[in-house]
């Protein structure tokens, strides 16, 4: 019962990464107007973040590189807080928008942190 939980669970984490990451790429250009000025770049990230997830996912829901996919996703969710979330609190308009990425963006880490805690690759 407990490989079925734990597979269930790798999925249903997953799926939102795969759906973020095609939403990525598929509206690259408009993404690419949320990237910090300061950032060289630009809309490249967005197509590295887009293909970063899925591929992530895929390691989660195969249980190939788990831990490494997890950690990975971790280091970019805190770079997304702190380059975008963070900085679109202080904007009056983008204040509840910012407030709950930042949320969402926090509670993937958490899980992100648990799947990599007990995959053995």
């Amino acid at each position: 019962m407990d490989k079925i939980l734990n597979l269930v669970g790798r999925v249903l984490y997953s799926v939102p990464f795969v759906l973020f990451g095609l939403g990525h790429l598929m509206n690259a250009e408009q993404m690419g107007l949320m990237v910090p000025a300061y950032i060289p770049g630009g809309v490249i990230w967005v197509y590295f973040t887009g293909a970063a997830m899925i591929l992530a996912a895929v390691a989660i829901i195969t249980g190939i590189q788990t831990r490494l996919a997890c950690f990975g996703l971790v280091l970019m969710l805190f770079i997304f807080i702190l380059t975008i979330h963070l900085p679109g609190m202080m904007n009056p308009q983008m204040k509840m928008m910012s407030m709950m990425a930042l949320f969402k963006d926090t509670g993937l880490i958490g899980g992100a942190l648990v799947i990599a805690s007990i995959s053995k690759k």
